[in-house]
């Protein structure tokens, strides 16, 4: 038997079968809690989208341009050694320029402020 044929029906075979295993095997007891749209404690009487601070997502825009700040950075040590060493610190600088207005910018408008 081919090796491909042999690695579908494996693949195709196991999954059908753990899958109605689960089906059959599974208890099944619903009651007033589990039927409710709202099982993890929220009141189901209540306005369901509960007020949440806008700061949690800008906080969350400082993450990526540290990553990439140090993705970019992290190899400059070794980027001496170039031929050119100069066109790796420009552009280190640009990124490091970028990366300090976008910081001032935020402070100034505010985004930097969590207590009102």
């Amino acid at each position: 038997m081919n090796l491909m044929i042999s690695t579908s029906m494996i693949y195709l075979t196991l999954p059908t079968i753990l899958s109605l295993l689960s089906y059959w095997f599974t208890l099944a007891k619903p009651d007033n809690e589990k039927l409710s749209p709202y099982e993890c404690g929220f009141d189901p009487l209540k306005t369901t989208r509960p007020p949440f601070s806008i700061r949690f997502f800008l906080s969350s825009n400082f993450i990526p341009p540290i990553w990439l700040e140090i993705a970019l950075l992290l190899p400059l040590p070794w980027a001496i050694q170039l031929p050119h060493p100069t066109y790796t610190f420009i552009w280190a600088f640009i990124i490091m320029l970028l990366l300090t207005l976008g910081l001032l910018y935020e402070w100034i408008q505010g985004g930097l402020e969590w207590a009102e």
